[in-house]
């Protein structure tokens, strides 16, 4: 049924096209990232300077403190149960009851790693102290800098505002 001649055929026509797929990968690559691919040398500027008139070089942009207690006070419980959906995943907020993460209920003012019945990593056992708002925002914008070894994977909440939000609407959780 099938001679030397046919499977030549099909071999040869399974390479054709694989050269051929290889070399339109190689122009493609050469057509939309020129000068790229060589040693791993850039040789094409990605962005365009832009010159604005008599704006002065060398100054870093200045960055604007924000009061926490201000955005604390002025925080929306009902914005902060939004924010709850990026956590909700692994933590409940019903009282003693936990998934991945510990219950959040009652965590504003609660001892760290003193939630009953959950696990937690060294990293956080070794904290001590309470979780006082201004704590949790440290924990909340970057977790794994505030406690290096920690299980939580979450990368944190980047707004200020987001996590002020989110920390009122914890505490009005337990009254």
């Amino acid at each position: 049924m099938f001679d030397t001649m046919t499977m030549t055929k099909i071999g040869g026509a399974f390479f054709g096209a694989l050269l051929i797929f290889l070399l339109g990968n190689w122009v493609a690559q050469m057509i939309y990232f020129p000068g790229e691919g060589h040693g791993g040398e850039e040789h094409v500027a990605k962005a365009y300077p832009i010159e604005v008139e008599g704006a002065e070089g060398g100054h870093e942009a200045e960055v604007e403190e924000v009061d926490f207690g201000a955005l604390l006070a002025a925080a929306d419980a009902d914005k902060g149960a939004k924010v709850f959906s990026k956590c909700k995943a692994c933590h409940k907020i019903e009282p003693g009851v936990n998934a991945t993460g510990p219950s959040l209920y009652g965590i504003v003012g609660r001892p760290v790693a003193a939630a009953e019945g959950f696990g937690y990593s060294g990293a956080l056992s070794g904290l001590g102290g309470e979780w006082t708002p201004e704590r949790l925002n440290e924990f909340l914008a970057n977790p794994k800098a505030f406690a290096p070894g920690t299980k939580m994977t979450f990368s944190g909440l980047k707004k200020i505002q987001d996590r002020a939000n989110l920390i009122a609407y914890l505490d009005s959780l337990d009254g």
